[in-house]
């Protein structure tokens, strides 16, 4: 294998950087359309009289068909093409906003998430791949990864620009939309019904493929391998205890912490002002990303405080969300509401890469894709089944009582990483 030049973008050719010029703005328009519809959701399904309950079913529903769509449709982009597939997704994401703008009805909107899932589903890693390969083939033996940080900056940008001027927008133009019928919120669906357009058009022009043969039965391949997948991926974690108690683990942290994620803003938005209240939740929605962001950037210094025992740094990490989780319940001001959020935020992101190192740690390369798809499966329902205990628990009690409850299940996640460092202390003796 080649040695990898170092990455320098100054010193790349222009057909380089002209690729990662594209990507970086396809990445950010991409991200800034459903930036502008993310922090305000929660309130818009508020707004057309969904109670908590029927908040949290609706999320379940893009959170299971987003699980049920990624397997049979993940080496579909390998078949016929990562454009189309891309393509696709956008549609998926324009139907299920026009779905949103059109009705107030549960069953509509309903269909409306399954169309976000079945997006999701078809975006996950497609152009990520595209970007690679076309690096790889106009910037030979250069090393690829400073390359995707700057797309993921991009990403990152989009995506806290979009949430900051989605809950600006209903503050300013709210009663315009009022007066013609509309909800307040309506104005930031639209704004990304707009923006996907613009992302549908630029990929069109922007992205170029070389075009690959419809081969449809590799879609009916996939659906086929469905079954065969999550028994291979099963008996591979059954097989190896590790994998069955980290995974079991990360189940019960999704358990706990989607919800938070899901219906904070319904939360917090009585704490405000309700001239500015939704530019406030627009901003602490970009923060909670960047603050995800910089939890990821110090994850590698908390772990070596660890000496790089990943499982103990991922069990004191769910030790602290858990007592922070309770802490945001019990906060009744925004300004101590938004403290606590910032640091469960930044927690959140620490725990990604002690989880992921562990994972990789245990698996062969022949068994990572399997793998991966296990855990996004079982993450994927354990946030379901959350979303919907905590839509029950909020809807008869109240908010913090749910998210206290929530934080039951780090504490269940804490014990199951604690078996997890014994066992890993065993077999390295």
């Amino acid at each position: 294998m080649a040695t990898e030049i170092e990455f320098s973008f100054s010193t790349l050719n222009e057909s380089a950087r002209k690729h990662i010029r594209v990507f970086q703005l396809h990445q950010f328009l991409d991200r800034f359309a459903m930036g502008l519809t993310v922090a305000v959701v929660a309130l818009a399904l508020t707004d057309r009289g969904m109670d908590l309950f029927q908040i949290s079913l609706l999320f379940g529903v893009y959170s299971l068909t987003t699980m049920t769509m990624e397997l049979p449709f993940g080496g579909l982009a390998d078949s016929i093409g990562r454009k189309p597939v891309f393509l696709t997704a956008v549609v998926a994401s324009l139907i299920s906003l026009a779905l949103f703008l059109s009705t107030s009805d549960f069953y509509v909107l309903a269909l409306s998430f399954a169309f976000i899932g079945f997006g999701r589903a078809l975006r996950s890693g497609t152009l990520d791949a595209w970007f690679v390969e076309t690096f790889k083939a106009t910037a030979p033996n250069v090393d690829v990864q400073p390359a995707l940080a700057k797309a993921q900056w991009a990403n990152a940008i989009g995506l806290a620009a979009g949430a900051v001027l989605g809950g600006f927008l209903p503050d300013i133009l709210g009663e315009v939309a009022k007066s013609h019928g509309f909800s307040i919120y309506d104005v930031s669906y639209a704004a990304s019904f707009s923006v996907m357009l613009g992302v549908f058009m630029f990929t069109m022009l922007a992205i170029v493929e070389t075009p690959r043969p419809m081969n449809f039965g590799a879609l009916r391949q996939g659906f086929a391998n469905v079954p065969s997948v999550i028994k291979d991926s099963g008996l591979l974690a059954l097989k190896h205890p590790t994998l069955s108690i980290l995974l079991a683990a990360l189940a019960f942290f999704l358990m706990a912490t989607n919800p938070v994620e899901v219906i904070w803003p319904t939360h917090a938005k009585p704490m405000l002002d309700e001239r500015f209240a939704n530019t406030v939740i627009g901003v602490v929605t970009a923060t909670y990303f960047f603050s995800i962001a910089f939890g990821a950037f110090l994850s590698p210094h908390v772990s070596r405080v660890f000496k790089r025992r990943h499982a103990m740094t991922l069990a004191a990490t769910f030790a602290c969300l858990a007592a922070v989780q309770i802490a945001l319940a019990m906060q009744g001001n925004i300004i101590g509401f938004v403290i606590v959020f910032v640091l469960y935020s930044v927690i959140l992101g620490v725990s990604e890469t002690p989880a992921s190192s562990i994972l990789h740690r245990c698996v062969e390369d022949r068994q990572r894709s399997t793998m991966l798809s296990l855990r996004s499966l079982i993450q994927q329902l354990g946030a379901a089944l959350g979303l919907v205990l905590a839509g029950t628990v909020a809807e008869v009690y109240s908010t913090p009582v749910a998210w206290i409850v929530g934080a039951g299940f780090l504490f269940i996640a804490v014990i199951l990483i604690l078996v997890l460092v014994r066992r890993l202390a065993v077999e390295a003796e």
